[in-house]
């Protein structure tokens, strides 16, 4: 039986937060594997043709209250980011950058300086002073996201989920389903009882 779960996520992306959060608390409780898959979801959304809700006024209202009234019922911490939505490519290829020990660190700290503290993470002096938080040395964290191979991999992770028409983040694949949305992470997991 598979315990496998692909997370595909991107930082600026409110309802990715409120997944990763689950998922921290499913990690204490249950033997399931959750292998995060950061994806440029700008990128994404230009392969997929779609026009994202942050630049719909209509939407974005609805995207903001029923951000806040998920968070509320699931008891995670959340502040909607005055600064939303901000170009995350950086901070996605830093991720890929990091050290695999890491990369769970690197995903909190980022996750609650935007969605929790209401941080510009488009301003390099307060990117600066996570990776300061982080001990991870700021000269060579922006020279190492600007290298072609961690470039490389981000556009090759999106393309990936493009190909598995995967348009959104947060989006869950197990057993080769597709479940879109943080609300659709039980519905993954109980995909994994199915497998024999």
């Amino acid at each position: 039986m598979s315990n496998q779960i692909d997370f595909y996520f991107d930082i600026v992306s409110p309802f990715s937060f409120i997944a990763h959060k689950k998922i921290q608390k499913i990690k204490q409780n249950k033997k399931i594997v959750f292998n995060y898959k950061p994806i440029f979801l700008g990128g994404l959304h230009k392969l997929a043709e779609i026009d994202a809700p942050a630049f719909n006024k209509y939407k974005i209202k609805i995207l903001q209250s029923d951000c806040e009234l998920v968070a509320e019922k699931n008891n995670i911490s959340f502040t909607w980011n005055s600064k939303f939505p901000i170009n995350s490519l950086y901070i996605m290829r830093g991720y890929l950058y990091v050290d695999d020990n890491h990369k769970n660190n690197y995903l909190d700290a980022f996750f609650d300086a935007y969605w929790k503290d209401n941080l510009d993470l488009s301003d390099e002096i307060e990117v600066n002073k996570i990776l300061k938080y982080l001990n991870i040395d700021s000269k060579k964290f922006f020279e190492g996201i600007n290298n072609q191979i961690v470039k490389d991999k981000l556009k090759e992770l999106t393309s990936n989920a493009f190909e598995k028409e995967l348009f959104g983040a947060p989006t869950f694949v197990a057993n080769n389903k597709i479940f879109w949305g943080q609300d659709r992470l039980e519905y993954a997991i109980e995909e994994l009882n199915l497998i024999k």
